[in-house]
């Protein structure tokens, strides 16, 4: 099942904790700052949001 479907909702975080300068994402969850510090204490459909803006992210980045 999509770790977004979940309830609760799980957390990103691969343990690959390091901020992309260049793009202000962590290179591990590609989560922002702001999306990580808030994670602890958000509902779910906050936690639902991040994880489908993560998908987006996932789309966009050229892995070649």
């Amino acid at each position: 099942m999509n770790p977004e479907l979940q309830t609760p909702v799980p957390s990103p975080c691969i343990d690959l904790c390091q901020m992309a300068p260049d793009t202000g994402l962590c290179k591990g969850c590609l989560r922002t700052i702001d999306e990580i510090v808030a994670w602890g204490t958000a509902g779910d459909d906050y936690k639902r949001a991040v994880w489908l803006e993560i998908r987006r992210r996932e789309a966009e980045i050229d892995w070649g």
